[in-house]
């Protein structure tokens, strides 16, 4: 742990995650005391070479009473952060090092390290809604089936081939083109139950990650709830050329998935366990499956709307 100096202003720990972004860990370090040294306050730097440690890292300063403790890293780190600062008496920041960082997109905060920084220490707080699987907060999504796997093959791409938009795709593709396993579900959603059989079981909460892939429900989350999609049984081909319409913004409802909007979702599956991806992160859950919405239970820190 290595700190930083100040007379006045906020207490800030940062957890930054070595692993993300393209710069060795130890370089984005010292990147960032440069950048607090501008700033009057207590910054505490905490680098952390395992993902499995963020969250426990995270808990420790909520506990020491960091009134903002900050994710420093790609959509993982901060749903890790979130699940400890979520209820909690802190505050969370976002300094954001990831591939496509939906998140802090959503929330309208700056690229540039300096700006971002700024934002930490002059910014305007903001209560949002999260959500939960089985007491697991996410932030943009959930996901049953396909996704898991998705996951695993686009990490073994970007070991090979760096990190990029590009590579994400292809894992989908190839991922798809060797999909067999579709489930067979019941989904009970704010109290309406139906059954499918289906490849991927998705549940957004983020409304900019849907307006970006052109997807129908961002309203849904824009009004508190979860945007649900279904994607029918499919043969091989069917869910590569579904891979292609994504990708090309040509998705439509009814036609590619079917759309459910709600507060609180169940799904129940045939096999007691399975993996769950939340936020890009994988873990393994016991069935059932349960999705509620927690109401504005973050705080987090966004750009002064003067600015």
């Amino acid at each position: 742990m290595e700190a930083g100096s100040g007379v006045h202003g906020p207490d800030i720990r940062v957890i930054l995650n070595a692993g993300s972004g393209k710069q060795r860990g130890s370089e984005r370090a010292d990147e960032l005391r440069a950048l607090f040294d501008h700033w009057p306050g207590r910054f505490d730097l905490c680098l952390v070479s395992s993902g499995g440690r963020i969250e426990g890292e995270a808990r420790r300063a909520v506990a020491e009473g960091f009134p903002t403790v900050v994710a420093a890293g790609g959509d993982g780190t901060i749903c890790a952060v979130a699940s400890a600062v979520a209820g909690s008496a802190s505050r969370m920041g976002v300094l954001s090092q990831g591939t496509f960082n939906y998140f802090s997109r959503s929330l309208g905060l700056p690229d540039s390290p300096e700006a971002a920084v700024a934002v930490l220490v002059t910014g305007e707080e903001r209560a949002i809604d999260i959500g939960e699987v089985n007491g697991r907060v996410f932030l943009n999504n959930a996901s049953l089936g396909a996704y898991s796997l998705i996951l695993e093959r686009r990490e073994d791409i970007y070991r090979r081939w760096g990190r990029s938009r590009l590579a994400a795709f292809w894992s989908v593709v190839l991922t798809l083109a060797r999909f067999r396993h579709p489930m067979t579900l019941k989904v009970t959603v704010d109290g309406e139950a139906l059954r499918a059989r289906s490849p991927l079981v998705f549940v957004a909460n983020n409304a900019y990650q849907l307006d970006e892939f052109q997807l129908d429900g961002a309203d849904c989350a824009r009004a508190g709830k979860f945007a649900l999609f279904l994607a029918p049984d499919s043969t091989r081909v069917q869910l590569i050329t579904f891979a292609g319409r994504l990708a090309l913004r040509r998705l439509v409802a009814d036609r590619d998935f079917q759309l459910c909007c709600g507060e609180e979702i169940l799904v129940e599956t045939t096999r007691t366990t399975r993996l769950v991806a939340r936020d890009g992160e994988r873990e393994r859950m016991t069935a059932p499956f349960r999705f509620r919405v927690r109401h504005g239970a973050l705080r987090v820190l966004v750009p002064p709307e003067s600015a």
